[in-house]
């Protein structure tokens, strides 16, 4: 009885070190601070696949959260009508490329972009 408690603790022991190593340990979700003037984004690349991006308004005016392609013209993805002190979720499938992220407060204008990579 102890040797078959003994190999079942083993072999679970085996099985989570065996399934905590991956080439693809899931990311958390990318932090984005919107102000009136600034759009911080804690990363500026992540690994392609489905990529979360946290948003908080700490800005006085609403604002929108974008991912664009590369041309700055194709929207990826996008989340709208974030009020003042509001936190909301942009999930998006991307695939290796360059992009482009913008914050707009105040909705309206191209908004304050920067570059964003997805790898392999």
């Amino acid at each position: 009885m102890m040797l078959m408690a003994r190999r079942s603790l083993v072999l679970l022991v085996t099985l989570f070190v065996v399934g905590s190593c991956s080439d693809r340990d899931p990311i958390g979700a990318i932090q984005v601070t919107s102000t009136d003037d600034q759009c911080e984004v804690a990363s500026t690349s992540t690994p392609s696949g489905t990529i979360t991006f946290e948003v908080t308004n700490q800005g006085g005016n609403v604002t929108e959260f974008y991912l664009y392609e590369a041309d700055g013209l194709g929207i990826v993805g996008e989340v709208e009508d974030i009020g003042p002190g509001v936190t909301r979720e942009l999930v998006v499938e991307a695939p290796p490329g360059e992009y482009l992220t913008a914050c707009k407060p105040g909705m309206s204008g191209e908004g304050i972009q920067a570059p964003f990579t997805v790898t392999d």
